[in-house]
C-alpha cells in the first residue's frame, strides 16, 4: 500500500520549459544529492522511498533521509512496502505521467510494469564502474576487495539487477585509508554531477548506450551483520580492507574472552610474517593491541564493548586486564 505524506504541487514555476517531468526513487543519505540536483533544474512530480523503520535502541520510527528532504519541498511522497504488490501506486505512476524515472540507492527492483511508464525509461546511479559490482553493497565491497579506485555509473535499467545498458561512467581513487563512511559522500556527489551530464545529453539525444560485457560482471551482494565477524586467519591486509569497507556498520567484531568488541579503529602493524597463532594478542603497545593474523599483525587502536561506548585502548587497558597470549576468536568463549 502506498503512503503519500504530502500532496505538494506536480509543477514548479520556477524551472525553466525544458525541463523533464521526473519521478525520483531513493532512500539513504547517497541518494540526496542526486535529488537536490534534479530539484533545481528539473520539474520533479513524485517521490518513492522505503517505509518509515524502527531505528536505534527505542526502536523509533524513523523516516529515511530522502522522505524528510522531499517533505521540506512539499513534493508528494509514496512508500511502499513493494513495488510489485502496489497496483494503486501504478495507476497513480500513470497518472503522473513522468518523463523519465531516476533511481539512486532506492532498495527494491523495479518490476517491468514501472519501467514501462515513462517516454525515456529510466535511470539509475550505480556506486561502480559496471559491470563491476552489482547489487546492493558496491561502495563496500570495492574497499573490501582492496580496489584502488571505483566510480560511478549511470544505467538505462531494465528488469534485470544492476544489467542494463551504461550511460556514463566516471572514476575516483580509493585513498589507502578510505572506509564506507568517507567514500560513500564522495560517490555520491560523483553521482549527482554524473546524473546532470546524462540528462543533458538525454534532452539532445546524445546519450548512446552501451551494452555491458555480461562475463566481466562481480556481485556486491547486500552486506549482513555476520560479514562482519573477523576470520583471523586471514592476512593483515584482508583483515583491514574489511574493516574499512564494513565501517561504520556493522563493523568488524571479535570476542577476549566472553566479552564481544567491536574494532573502531585499526592499523595494519605488519603485512607479513607468522608471529602467533591467528588472533593471539601479542603484545600491548604505545600503538595500540597488536594482534596475529594468518600472515602479519594488526594493531586494535579503538573498541567498542558491549553496551559501552567506544574508547581508545589505552583507556579500555586502563579499566580492563588485558593478558597477553590469549587468543581473540569470531565467538564467545564458555
Amino acid at each position: 500500500m502506498s503512503d503519500t505524506l504530502e500532496k505538494g504541487s506536480s509543477t514548479r514555476k520556477d524551472h525553466p520549459p525544458n525541463t523533464l517531468r521526473i519521478v525520483f526513487m531513493g532512500t539513504p543519505d547517497f541518494a540526496l544529492p542526486s535529488f537536490h540536483a534534479l530539484a533545481r533544474t528539473e520539474d520533479l512530480v513524485g517521490v518513492v522511498t522505503q517505509p518509515d523503520r524502527p531505528k536505534g535502541r527505542k526502536g523509533l520510527l524513523t523516516p529515511p533521509p530522502l522522505k524528510t528532504a522531499a517533505a521540506k519541498l512539499d513534493l508528494p511522497i509514496f512508500q511502499p512496502e513493494r513495488l510489485k504488490k502496489s497496483p494503486e501506486l501504478l495507476a497513480t505512476f500513470v497518472d503522473l505521467n513522468p518523463d523519465l524515472i531516476v533511481v539512486v540507492a532506492f532498495g527494491q527492483i523495479l518490476p517491468e510494469s514501472v519501467l514501462k511508464i515513462p517516454k525515456y525509461g529510466c535511470i539509475n546511479v550505480h556506486a561502480s564502474l559496471l559491470p563491476k559490482y552489482r547489487g546492493a553493497g558496491p561502495i563496500q565491497w570495492a574497499i573490501i576487495q582492496g580496489d584502488r579506485e571505483t566510480g560511478v555509473s549511470t544505467m538505462q535499467m531494465d528488469v534485470g539487477m544492476d544489467t542494463g545498458p551504461v550511460l556514463l561512467k566516471r572514476t575516483i581513487p580509493i585513498g589507502a585509508d578510505d572506509t564506507a563512511a568517507s567514500l560513500s559522500p564522495k560517490l555520491a556527489e560523483l553521482g549527482a554531477r554524473l546524473l546532470l551530464e546524462t540528462m543533458a545529453l538525454l534532452k539532445v539525444g546524445r546519450l548512446v548506450p552501451v551494452p555491458q560485457e555480461n562475463s566481466l560482471a562481480t556481485l556486491a551482494p547486500l552486506i549482513k551483520k555476520e560479514d562482519g565477524e573477523i576470520d583471523w586467519k586471514c592476512d593483515a591486509r584482508v583483515i583491514f580492507n574489511r574493516w574499512r569497507g564494513l565501517f561504520p556498520w556493522p563493523g568488524l567484531t571479535t570476542f577476549y574472552e566472553k566479552e564481544r568488541w567491536k574494532l573502531c579503529a585499526l592499523e595494519v602493524g605488519a603485512e607479513k610474517g607468522c608471529l602467533g597463532k591467528p588472533g593471539e594478542i601479542l603484545r600491548l603497545s604505545d600503538r595500540g593491541l597488536e594482534v596475529a593474523t594468518g600472515d602479519g599483525y594488526i594493531i586494535i587502536t579503538s573498541l567498542q564493548p558491549a553496551g559501552k561506548r567506544e574508547m581508545r585502548l589505552s583507556e579500555y587497558v586502563a579499566g580492563h586486564r588485558i593478558e597477553v597470549g590469549a587468543v581473540l576468536s569470531f565467538q564467545k568463549r564458555n
